[in-house]
Parts: structure tokens; C-alpha cells; sequence
């Protein structure tokens, strides 16, 4: 069964945060990557974006939160509406394929699924009614 789990972006401040639900859940970050380690000829990083969190996941008992910063590029994330992502990690790659096809009918896609340069495969979109979601399947991912 797929899971969901809570995805949440910031300006800027995400490791911050990430440290403060931290001290208040406990537990260790499962992955923390900046846009640094992505750095490429195809996916250029500006020196004062290099540090921000591309990706950050705190496991929280059976379910991960997440998040990361916006690049600047992309502009500010606008604090006083919605600013998540639901985040569904799914079984295998079929189940991704199919949760991605039908949530993303209708609305717009911003990253097709396919293999990503982290390693999942992952596709990320907009439904229909405006809600943002990212489906993720890591054949890596222990159970």
C-alpha cells in the first residue's frame, strides 16, 4: 500500500526548521542533500543557492517528513498560502506510474516520472484542483 507522507518548501530556511522539528520529535535525518550535490553542467548551481537543502527527510515513526528550499530561481514561496507537497512513496514502479497518471489527470505536470538524478524514480505535479503532489518509488528504500 502506498504511503503518504508531508512535504514542505522554504525560503531559504529549511535546514533550520528541519533541526527544530528535529529537537522536538527526535530521531536522525534519513537524507540531507544540498543543491550542491546536484551541481552540473545541465543543473547549474548559483554559489549562494550551493548550501540550501535540496532534500530533507526526517523520519517521524512510520512516516517521513520532508522538505527543502526553493531556489530562488523558481521564486519566493508566497508563506501565507499553502506551501506543500503531498509526497507518495509508493511499492514498486508500477504503483507509481498508475498514482501518477490518474492524481495528475487533468491538471499540470512539472516533472514527468523517471529516473532522477538522486536515484528514485520520481514525477512531480499539480492536479486539477491545485493541490501539489510528488509520487517517488525507491527500489533502494529498506521496508
Amino acid at each position: 500500500m502506498a504511503q503518504i507522507n508531508p512535504h514542505i518548501n522554504f525560503n531559504g530556511n529549511a535546514e533550520e526548521a528541519f533541526r527544530f522539528y528535529q529537537s522536538v520529535f527526535g530521531g536522525e535525518f534519513a537524507q540531507i542533500m544540498r543543491f550542491k550535490d546536484l551541481t552540473s553542467e545541465e543543473f547549474p548551481v548559483s554559489e549562494n543557492e550551493a548550501n540550501k537543502i535540496m532534500h530533507i527527510a526526517l523520519p517521524i515513526g512510520n512516516n517521513v517528513l520532508m522538505g527543502n528550499d526553493v531556489p530562488e530561481s523558481m521564486g519566493r514561496v508566497n508563506e501565507n498560502e499553502n506551501r506543500s507537497k503531498i509526497s507518495v512513496s509508493a511499492v514498486n514502479k508500477e504503483e507509481a506510474d498508475n498514482l501518477f497518471n490518474g492524481l495528475s489527470a487533468g491538471g499540470t505536470v512539472e516533472y514527468p516520472m523517471s529516473d532522477s538524478p538522486w536515484g528514485s524514480y520520481f514525477g512531480m505535479f499539480r492536479d486539477k484542483y491545485g493541490i501539489e503532489w510528488m509520487i517517488d518509488f525507491n527500489s533502494n528504500k529498506k521496508e
